[in-house]
């Protein structure tokens, strides 16, 4: 293994990494925005709302994501429409498709976790804000989703180290992330060892950074259910100590 190259090519994956980042954090904030809305209407209980709802995430977590993204990319621009109409300008840029794609299916995951984190919330607890009179927004505010975004901490915390993983896909539309980066160098020194060797060994640091915050952020929402220090034992009948009344 050349270590020399591995080290050259460093510059140019790091920018790649940072386009994945990018790419990363732009699609897990439209998704979990989407993915709030979506948990939200899959707890309703009407059927338009929830219908609808559940066919999306269906969808978006039983197809793979490498055909949603062709489908952005390649599928949209075969339409003449869609090629005269003013979203044109978004869709024929690989970026843009590979972060529709990322978004809406992190989003379907994500709405999942929060809607089983939701449900995870204690009814004892609803019901207590109810009879006190706080409305439904309110108790969604003050209630339910504080103790539903510790529940579903850790769950979401894999979704992320997942997605930072599945962006590697977003090289098959042309884009220079991480992955693309390192491929486009392989092919013209043929060296594709040790520059996916190194390209591996930033998506390990990216996840094991995201690891720990997670960790630090579960440990910093736990506050509560951590144990208090232990007080001093007190000092036993054969001990020596001498209690108030043997003193008098």
């Amino acid at each position: 293994m050349n270590l020399q190259v591995m080290i050259d090519a460093l510059p140019a994956l790091l920018g790649g990494a940072g386009l994945t980042l990018r790419l990363v954090g732009l699609a897990l904030v439209a998704g979990f925005v989407m993915a709030l809305a979506v948990a939200l209407a899959r707890l309703a209980r009407s059927p338009f709302a929830w219908m609808p709802a559940y066919g999306f995430v269906f969808f978006f977590r039983g197809t793979p994501l490498l055909v949603q993204i062709f489908l952005v990319y390649y599928g949209l621009s075969q339409f003449a429409a869609v090629r005269a109409s003013p979203v044109w300008v978004i869709l024929r840029e690989p970026f843009w498709c590979a972060l529709i794609a990322f978004s809406l299916n992190t989003a379907a995951y994500t709405a999942e976790i929060v809607r089983g984190a939701i449900q995870a919330v204690p009814r004892g607890q609803v019901e207590a804000a109810k009879a006190i009179g706080m409305s439904r927004l309110t108790r969604m505010r003050r209630i339910v989703l504080p103790q539903a975004l510790r529940i579903g901490l850790p769950a979401y915390g894999n979704e992320v180290i997942l997605l930072i993983k599945a962006s590697s896909l977003a090289s098959t539309v042309t884009l220079l992330d991480l992955t693309g980066v390192a491929r486009t160098i392989s092919s013209v020194n043929y060296m594709p060892v040790e520059l996916l060797s190194m390209a591996a060994l930033i998506y390990l640091t990216m996840t094991f950074i995201v690891t720990r915050a997670f960790k630090l952020a579960e440990h910093l929402l736990s506050g509560d259910r951590r144990q208090p220090p232990s007080l001093a034992a007190r000092p036993g009948p054969g001990s020596g100590a001498v209690s108030p009344g043997e003193a008098k």
